[in-house]
């Protein structure tokens, strides 16, 4: 059996490998149950008891060495492979595809940046709220009319949780917490129950901004917004604000942006001139009392805006259902724009 491993050994010295399938040759027939390893040690349960302790140190020897040329095998092809792809400029590089970011995504992160530049910084909130938060602390007093405006998602067991059916709530948080003066910026999704189409989702996402401090007018507001528009859509845009009502603000109004038409009259504006884009006001005096403002002392302005209805105006897109599809092929043309 001495002669058999030393063999072994000269055969197993002399064994190179250039490839993993060569060390892998070497271990089926040196050190797998079918190899010569193993059929030494089924030989040596039949020697004779006073040849087994020499035989059985000669094969522990030779187990050890095949271990270490084994493992000395596949540690020179890894080194050769990390030399390899290091040295040799020449291989091809690994492949790998450049995502985007979301349109309704680009579009919030330009519209914060802008309201940024005058201070306004972003405030969150939780999406499922409570009724005090979306309606009563805005001046929806129960059974008013004006609920009636926003189809919502209650929670069935306890009506008074519910899906926030504006971003507003979150103004309501940050007055309650905060003193004036207030600037903040509310973006984030909101929920209504409408009909699924072309111009209506059941979810959308909003923006909204507050100020309040002392001697805020109505004319701040305009100057803000027209800020905005001039530096979203353009030095030369125009803005006009129609009176409106919303239970929130007084005196309250939309604003429209001229259109891109420049007046001619086009399908986007519907041969007006103009797009409607936000609604806006002061903030109403029973909304600061509510939250623990003193109306006498400090007033204010809000403003709201849905984001995809901006997305849709700048990337001219008609189907506001394709946001939330996932369509690569959509997503893939604002890659450009990261």
């Amino acid at each position: 059996m001495n002669d058999k491993i030393n063999l072994i050994i000269n055969e197993a010295s002399l064994f190179e490998a250039k490839t993993a399938e060569d060390a892998e040759s070497f271990r089926l027939k040196f050190l797998s149950k079918k190899g010569i390893l193993n059929q030494l040690f089924e030989d040596f349960k039949q020697l004779p008891n006073d040849q087994k302790k020499t035989a059985g140190v000669k094969l522990n020897e030779l187990k050890e060495f095949l271990n270490t040329k084994y493992n000395d095998l596949k540690s020179n092809l890894s080194e050769q492979t990390d030399s390899a792809s290091k040295n040799d400029l020449s291989l091809p590089g690994d492949p790998f595809t450049l995502g985007s970011r979301h349109p309704i995504s680009l579009v919030r992160n330009e519209i914060n940046e802008i309201f940024g530049k005058l201070g306004f910084t972003v405030s969150d909130g939780p999406e499922i709220e409570d009724d005090w938060h979306v309606f009563g602390a805005l001046n929806f007093p129960p059974e008013h009319p004006a609920r009636d405006m926003q189809d919502t998602f209650f929670i069935e067991k306890n009506p008074d949780i519910l899906l926030r059916t504006h971003t507003s709530s979150v103004q309501v948080r940050v007055m309650e917490k905060t003193k004036p003066p207030i600037r903040m910026l509310m973006p984030g999704r909101v929920f209504r129950n409408e009909a699924i189409s072309a111009r209506s989702h059941c979810f959308f996402h909003q923006i909204e901004g507050l100020y309040i401090d002392k001697n805020v007018s109505f004319a701040d507001l305009k100057q803000t917004l027209l800020f905005f528009a001039q530096e979203y859509f353009g030095s030369e845009t125009k803005i006009r604000l129609r009176p409106s009502y919303f239970p929130f603000t007084e005196p309250s109004a939309e604003m429209d942006i001229s259109c891109s038409c420049k007046g001619k009259g086009c399908n986007l504006c519907k041969y007006t001139g103009w797009l409607e884009i936000l609604g806006c006001g002061m903030v109403d005096p029973n909304v600061l009392e509510n939250n623990g403002i003193d109306s006498k002392v400090y007033s204010g302005f809000a403003f709201g805006m849905g984001i995809e209805r901006i997305a849709l105006l700048k990337y001219q897109i008609k189907d506001i259902r394709i946001y939330s599809e996932n369509d690569v092929r959509f997503l893939k043309q604002f890659s450009s724009e990261i």
